[in-house]
């Protein structure tokens, strides 16, 4: 399925552009009232947008989609009613715009007050994941934006279903349609329209491979919030409990390997050696393969010899690789080498190692006795997310609501001059 091309991808952006000036101006009411339309005609829809995410399958599986890309692209009945469920959430979410960060009287009786705005156009790329087509136009919506999405042609028969029916939603609502656009039929080209639409996209997000977040953040010129590709530790320290390290571990890597926040690595004190070969045998039921040092490999038959390439693997599939490490500054030093600075966890009962560890790691998110898979807005309650931004400025983690504000200042006078 392909959408039909009567505009250029430059009018759409133009007219997301003008649509983000009525969305803007929606009340909290009318922008939740909105979002339960969606989700409604989400629902309505799950037999055709199966029906088109179908093709997306058995074209991807022809050309040799990986696996991982496989499973990230792969809507069924029970992934479509829980991406409605996703946009009722995000509609019961307290309204973003309109919060006042701050107050305060200046110039002898100005009243200055800091308010929150929305951005106006927020851009997406993504590639295979139609999800991330709902999660962003909903949180966009909520917010007070209007959204332009480049979700690329793995997925481009799921997404022009999905981006139908939510238009078509709106238009139920009266509300603008052109809100929510899609320029997947423009392709690369119109990829690269969005990357340099400075003055029509406020901020751009991509969501995808290290190689789509490199290309996007190096050749816009358009603001980009830098979503990381997630090469994620676990440190299981000397006090690990034992079946802590085997449920967390497992968990972490084997409940949905293709996601970003899945363990890539896992380092191992020295001394908790002897809760190796249970991890591994718990690991090896699950379908885990491991790349493993020279001691890992020693344990067991099945473990891979582990590159230096494994160490900066997001492998995005059911492999692990795994290293003994003499202790908490061997491990730290490892993450800083080879981490992307998304998410590290550490497994112990040592207080003091915990604190260190949650102190010196310099990610987005930092976990003690918990799997990396925790970070992600559902589970931290935004209902949905943008991304998960590893970079330090404007936002940080998972980014929901709130990260799709900016500010305002507003001055209200009385035939005040400055002296």
């Amino acid at each position: 399925m392909s959408i039909v091309t009567e505009t250029s991808a430059r009018e759409r952006m133009s007219l997301a552009k003008d649509a983000a000036r009525r969305i803007g101006l929606l009340s909290d009411e009318e922008k939740a009232d909105a979002l339960h339309a969606i989700a409604d005609t989400l629902d309505a829809a799950t037999d055709e947008i199966v029906a088109a995410n179908a093709e997306d399958l058995e074209r991807g599986t022809r050309t040799g989609l990986a696996e991982g890309l496989l499973d990230r692209l792969r809507l069924d009945g029970p992934r479509v009613a829980a991406l409605a469920a996703a946009v009722r959430e995000v509609a019961g979410l307290p309204d973003p715009v309109g919060r006042v960060l701050d107050r305060r009287t200046i110039g002898g009786g100005v009243e200055l007050t800091k308010v929150s705005v929305p951005f106006g156009v927020v851009g997406a790329i993504y590639e295979a994941r139609p999800n991330v087509t709902v999660d962003i136009a909903a949180l966009a919506l909520r917010s007070g934006n209007a959204v332009v999405l480049r979700g690329g042609t793995a997925a481009e028969a799921t997404n022009a279903a999905l981006v139908s029916a939510m238009r078509s939603a709106l238009s139920g609502r009266g509300i603008d349609p052109e809100a929510i656009q899609t320029i997947d039929a423009f392709g690369r080209e119109g990829a690269r329209e969005l990357m340099t639409a400075r003055g029509l996209i406020d901020i751009l997000i991509p969501r995808g491979s290290a190689q789509l977040i490199e290309t996007v953040v190096t050749e816009s010129t358009v603001p980009v919030i830098e979503t990381g590709a997630g090469v994620v530790h676990i440190f299981v320290d000397a006090t690990a409990r034992s079946d802590w390290t085997r449920e967390i571990v497992v968990n972490a890597k084997a409940q949905r390997p293709s996601v970003c926040n899945a363990v890539e690595t896992v380092l191992v004190h020295r001394d908790a050696l002897p809760l190796i070969p249970v991890l591994l045998d718990a690991l090896d039921a699950a379908g885990v393969t491991v790349h493993g040092d020279e001691v890992v490999c020693a344990l067991s038959p099945k473990v891979v010899p582990a590159t230096d390439d494994d160490w900066a693997t997001e492998y995005l599939s059911l492999d692990l690789s795994m290293r003994v490490v003499d202790g908490l500054d061997e491990a730290l030093q490892h993450i800083r080498t080879y981490s992307t600075h998304h998410t590290e966890s550490i497994i112990t009962e040592d207080h003091g190692n915990a604190e260190r560890f949650l102190a010196e790691v310099d990610s987005a998110a930092v976990l003690r006795n918990a799997s990396t898979r925790f970070t992600d807005g559902g589970e931290f309650g935004f209902g949905a997310e943008v991304g998960i931004s590893t970079q330090k400025l404007h936002a940080r983690g998972p980014m929901g609501l709130p990260e799709l504000t900016s500010i305002k200042w507003i001055g209200r006078g009385a035939g005040h001059v400055r002296g």
